[in-house]
Formats: C-alpha cells, structure tokens, sequence
C-alpha cells in the first residue's frame, strides 16, 4: 500500500451537519464497515487477468480500476488496504461512505457528477501524480445502472494511467432494494474476481470511442462473471 501523502485518508469534520445527523453517520459507518468485514472475511476469492494490474506496475504506472456500483460491497472488502483513491459524493450518503471505506483503507475525495465535479478531478489527477491508485464506480452516484460515465476517460488522459475494467461476482448473495441492485455476498460463497485488459486514453483518442470501449469492457466482464457463477 503506498504511504498515504494527504488528508484524503482522514475523516473529514462532520460540524456542517446537526447532531442528529453526525450520529447518524457514525452508526452507518460502523453499520457498514461491521458488515463488510464480517461478511468479506468469510468469502472465497477466485481471481483472473492479474496479470493485467501486473502489466500496470511493471510499466510504472496505476491503475484507475472501474467498476460497476453493485459491486461496491464485496469490491471494498476485496481491494482494501492498497491505498487506493476514490470520489465519493458532498452529501450524507457520501459522508458515511467514506468514513468506512477509510476504515478498510481507501482515501476519499469529495465531490460528484453535480456537485464539485471540476474540483474533485482536479484532486484526482494531484493524487494520481503522487502515485496513487484510483477507483470510480463508474455508474454511479445514481445510475443508469451498467452505463458508464466519462469521468475515468478524462482522468486516465490527463494521468497517462491506464483504465483497468473490474468485476466482482459473488456466486451466492441478496440484492438491495437500491437503484443499483447491491450485491449483498452470502457469507462463505465463492466470488470470481475479473480484471480486464488496461485500457490506456491517449491525448488524441477519441473520448465516445474510449467510452463505448470501457463500456463493451465491463458488459464482458459481468457476462464471464455470470457464466462463472452459474456454471
């Protein structure tokens, strides 16, 4: 795991909110960090195409791994401890989100597809030019569900990191009444963990090329990751 180099990986204050509001943020915090864990430690892992991040490192370079927001449960227990960056959203739901992924390791910087957008890349490219990973859930914060956003494509032209499409399929779980369907992992299921080919944004590349190209990436992956679990 890198050294943390930022504030990112500090609970940020939580004075803006009323007191009914911080409490409730730090039960869900621990609500979700309590589960990840319980749950996350009991799952057996298979992974494929490590030798994908390997390529990533040998080249020098760090991935800005994407993935589908289902996959956000069993994904954060699986990618913890690596230093991983993420953006969560300037609101309540995005305040308890990054508290427990601090837990497992991660760094948050704040901001969303509405709110504080520009600024929140910006960070994103400083973090990744100190050497440090980065991870979007890239349907998110609110969907469409399985359609990819162009965050990834901006950060991995402005980086020269290479996108690395990622999957995670539990092969037993319970799905979340949530816009995104949340995989919720049985304890003690087997999970297959897919890492796609690094798909690298050149300055001159198109962006509605790249996109549908990280899209087709990531519909594979959950069709293999399907496949698996079923077969």
């Amino acid at each position: 795991m890198p050294e943390p180099k930022s504030s990112h990986y500090s609970f940020a204050s939580l004075d803006e909110y009323p007191l009914k509001k911080r409490l409730a943020i730090r039960a869900a915090d621990l609500a979700f960090y309590a589960a990840i864990k319980a749950i996350g430690s009991t799952v057996r892992f298979e992974a494929e195409g490590r030798e994908h991040l390997a390529s990533i490192e040998t080249a020098g370079k760090f991935p800005i791994y994407a993935l589908w927001h289902d996959g956000i449960f069993l994904g954060t227990y699986y990618l913890r401890d690596r230093g991983i960056v993420v953006m969560t959203s300037r609101s309540f739901d995005g305040e308890y989100i990054a508290r427990f992924i601090q837990r497992f390791g991660f760094g948050a910087i704040r901001g969303s597809s509405s709110r504080g957008a520009l600024r929140a890349m910006v960070a994103m490219i400083k973090a990744m030019r100190s050497g440090l990973a980065m991870a979007f859930t890239v349907d998110g914060p609110r969907g469409p569900r399985y359609v990819a956003q162009p965050g990834p494509i901006l950060l991995a032209r402005k980086t020269g990191n290479p996108i690395l499409p990622f999957n995670i399929e539990p092969r037993s779980y319970w799905t979340a009444k949530s816009w995104d369907q949340m995989q919720i992992p049985k304890p003690f299921t087997r999970a297959a963990v897919i890492i796609g080919k690094p798909i690298y944004v050149g300055r001159n590349d198109d962006d509605v090329a790249k996109l549908a190209e990280l899209q087709s990436s990531l519909d594979d992956l959950v069709e293999r990751g399907r496949t698996s679990r079923n077969g």
